[in-house]
């Protein structure tokens, strides 16, 4: 099995380009959505070390907002109850997907938490800063504060962009991305 890696800026477009390798995607983000409106025992972990700020099931987004505006420590804190689960997750997808030529894991801090394998190729969505800003601006929750906490969790572009074997230029079209992914794919297999 080979294990592609997905690298790139917040709002680079990441799960449109994991998406589009029509192989099966771990998303970590849709992971941790899942696990905040699903998984009672997350709830409990966390409503426990914030109860000033996580108090009622399913967890609301903006409670974990505002935990991690008011202290930065919060992270930390929501970061270490959560990504074991979320690697718990991984391993069973993993599991899941051992027959399959190749998985796509689609995780923010893949090189930050030390998830990746030796092996796995790395491949690094490249976008414009503008083009980025738009697409931010246009989410529903787009808070730039937040925004900035996440981005200073987050090892440089220029940093992942050095460790991975691929660049993807996204311009946000299927051409582009479906062009950088045949050319890949065509390298590594």
């Amino acid at each position: 099995m080979i294990r592609i890696g997905i690298l790139g800026d917040i709002g680079s477009g990441k799960s449109f380009v994991a998406k589009a390798f029509s192989y099966p995607v771990f998303n970590a983000d849709y992971e941790v959505s899942k696990l905040y409106r699903k998984d009672k025992e997350i709830f409990n972990k966390l409503n426990k070390k914030l109860p000033k700020y996580i108090f009622k099931f399913p967890i609301d987004k903006n409670e974990i907002t505002a935990a991690i505006l008011s202290n930065k420590n919060n992270l930390k804190k929501i970061i270490n109850i959560v990504h074991k689960e979320i690697r718990k997750k991984m391993k069973l997808f993993l599991k899941k997907n051992k027959d399959k030529k190749i998985v796509i894991l689609d995780i923010p801090l893949l090189l930050e938490n030390k998830i990746n394998n030796k092996k796995d190729i790395l491949i690094f969505v490249d976008s414009k800063k503008k083009d980025i800003e738009k697409r931010l601006i246009k989410r529903k929750n787009f808070d730039r504060k937040l925004f900035n906490k996440f981005k200073k969790t987050q090892y440089s572009s220029r940093y992942k962009k050095k460790r991975s074997h691929f660049v993807i230029n996204n311009n946000f079209t299927k051409k582009s991305v479906r062009m950088g992914i045949n050319y890949i794919l065509n390298k590594i297999m």
